[in-house]
């Protein structure tokens, strides 16, 4: 019998980006399910399919997947538990095939935030024909959330869980909403959901109390306990709404070297070695700093000054080392230019964009191909309201029509 499974499924580009006072661009939210079909993650969920402005967006990345520039991702939609949004869904982004259902479920939500336009038994009736009308549409693959799992009553978590499986759901997702679990309570939980269930657990926790990661390894660690695969929801550099969500990076070193995790098994498919130019470069896409303690990627995870430690690192790194910073695509020397720089931006003439391309290495078949790629790097510039780094130069060229639809905003 095989062993279950932790697989990660990203949600930055979903939950991330509804951090207050940040955003992404469309290219950019195209650039990190780049970055994570290159780190080997299971699954992105990619945005938005009922909200408008994201409909070239998710059609644009779909269309990559066809021509495996992301081979190894799955890309999933969030919406929410009901028909009208999966009649718009499938309406506006008719290739999705990968869908999230989401409704609240705790007494809390449902007396205080439907008002009487729900009741328990309703909100269960409404989730089952979303979930039958989701794959009558055509749908391969859809997950249930419960919204305010950690404050459901377990007898109605259970319930709840069970119609969605009747229904056909695949995975059901345990969030918690307020990020009010521990990593005691989320494993109690979620070992009887699993059990009751015998359904693949997803695992959605939020940073408010500080232990966001090790109540996402708790929650996989019960779901595997009761013989299920497990699905942690990460955002990369811990974004997400109010204190963050499960950090990507600290996540999967977690499962990798945790005491007490050496018998369970992550997603083989999981590359850290792309992790260094991940998170830095939504660290710029986000513009928001690195802590420096950060695990893994900040400045200071393998900096040693005190003279114990120093001695000691020197010695043998597994004196004051956990993991190796080789393994996260770290160790490589970075060229800074000092001198003279030519950049690609929205003023750019056709001169400076052919240079800063030459040292690309990227060529041009002529020059009408190059003034169509000065223009989308012009736009991408209005775009990104910041300077193109090289990888998104490079996707432009490679992929001008694509970049075209990224750039696209219809009313």
């Amino acid at each position: 019998m095989n062993k279950p499974k932790i697989y990660i499924i990203e949600v930055t580009n979903r939950d991330g980006v509804q951090t207050s006072r940040i955003c992404l661009s469309k290219l950019e939210k195209t650039m990190l399910n780049i970055y994570f079909n290159e780190m080997g993650i299971f699954q992105s969920e990619f945005g938005f399919p009922v909200t408008r402005h994201e409909t070239n967006y998710l059609n644009a990345n779909l269309e990559l997947t066809k021509r495996e520039a992301l081979s190894r991702i799955r890309l999933s939609g969030w919406i929410r538990a009901t028909k009208d949004d999966v009649k718009t869904c499938f309406k506006l982004v008719p290739q999705i095939k990968y869908l999230n259902l989401s409704i609240s479920t705790s007494d809390q939500m449902i007396v205080h935030k439907f008002k009487g336009k729900l009741d328990h038994q309703s909100v269960i009736n409404e989730m089952v024909e979303s979930v039958k009308f989701a794959y009558k549409s055509g749908a391969e693959c859809v997950g249930v959330n419960a919204e305010d799992a950690s404050r459901t009553r377990m007898d109605y978590l259970v319930e709840f869980s069970l119609a969605a499986k009747q229904a056909g759901a695949q995975r059901i997702r345990y969030c918690d909403t307020l990020g009010c679990d521990t990593p005691f309570s989320i494993y109690d939980r979620i070992k009887v959901l699993a059990e009751a269930v015998e359904l693949p657990i997803e695992i959605h926790c939020h940073n408010d109390l500080g232990m966001v990661v090790a109540n996402s390894i708790l929650g996989a660690k019960a779901a595997n306990d009761a013989g299920q695969d497990a699905y942690i929801n990460t955002c990369i550099n811990g974004m997400g709404e109010r204190a963050g969500n499960a950090d990507l990076v600290s996540v999967i070193l977690a499962i990798k070297y945790g005491s007490g995790m050496e018998g369970y098994h992550l997603d083989e498919n999981i590359n850290l070695k792309a992790a260094w130019r991940a998170c830095k470069y939504a660290s710029y896409a986000f513009g928001v700093p690195i802590p420096i303690n950060q695990p893994g990627i900040g400045a200071n995870a393998f900096a040693h000054e005190s003279g114990i430690h120093a001695d000691g690192a020197l010695k043998d790194r597994r004196n004051y080392e956990l993991y190796d910073y080789e393994e996260l695509g770290r160790g490589e020397p970075e060229v800074i230019e000092t001198g003279r720089q030519i950049t690609a931006g929205e003023y750019s003439g056709i001169k400076g964009f052919r240079n800063v391309y030459e040292k690309l290495e990227v060529p041009f078949k002529n020059d009408e191909e190059a003034t169509r790629i000065l223009e989308l790097v012009r736009y991408a510039n209005v775009h990104n309201q910041k300077p193109l780094v090289n990888d998104e130069l490079k996707f432009i060229a490679q992929y001008p029509d694509i970049a075209e639809l990224l750039f696209t905003m219809n009313p």
